[in-house]
């Protein structure tokens, strides 16, 4: 993919108004919590599960430099539901970098993350939409420390938990019974008769 060019009228006015959105502070907390949740990664150990290294330097453009190739989130995923991204490899094409990130997608969502919670592939290997890849990370955060699983590490307080579903299980006989209830809101004939009413279409008697 080719590389964009710099941003003019419209479009860059747009892209300073994203740019302001990215959160310096959420940044360190994510950094802070992907560290101690995958660990880090010494200099002779480049294993798949290994740890990860930490950024090179701070800000919008380190943070995506940090997480473009995939191999980042892919160990965060995999931290957090073992072998939920098969095979982790560094790469410096792009396919291959965009294909990691498909599958650290793929792989949250499965987890439990929404689609409509997650950022698109390009808004962080193009690094054009990076407070899109900030949220994903902290609702991720937030549905792992919600499961209560144990394998959250870090501290709960980074994140707002996710609701979860109230899922409630009615049986056949359960559900029977139901249906043969008359909601109040529909009223009800108790004590009700016909005496006194007209047929259809019969003048009534006024006495």
């Amino acid at each position: 993919m080719a590389n964009k060019g710099p941003s003019y009228g419209l479009s860059r006015e747009v892209q300073q108004k994203i740019e302001q959105k990215y959160d310096l502070e959420l940044e360190r907390i994510l950094v802070q919590w992907i560290i101690c949740q995958v660990g880090l990664e010494h200099d002779d150990d480049s294993r798949p599960d290994s740890g990860v290294k930490e950024p090179e330097q701070e800000g919008r453009e380190g943070f995506q430099k940090w997480l473009k190739d995939g191999t980042v989130l892919c160990k965060l995923m995999n931290s957090l539901e073992p072998n939920a991204v098969k095979k982790i490899q560094r790469s410096t094409m792009a396919f291959k970098q965009m294909e990691q990130i498909s599958q650290f997608l793929a792989a949250s969502q499965k987890y439990g993350l929404p689609a409509g919670d997650q950022f698109q592939t390009v808004d962080l290997w193009e690094g054009k939409v990076m407070p899109s890849v900030q949220r994903t990370l902290m609702n991720l955060g937030g549905l792992a420390v919600t499961k209560s699983n144990g394998r959250f590490k870090g501290d709960p307080s980074w994140f707002t938990k996710k609701a979860q579903e109230n899922r409630r299980d009615f049986t056949d006989d359960q559900l029977k019974q139901g249906q043969s209830v008359i909601g109040l809101q529909m009223g009800t004939n108790k004590g009700a008769s016909q005496s006194g009413m007209t047929g259809y279409g019969m003048p009534r008697q006024i006495l």
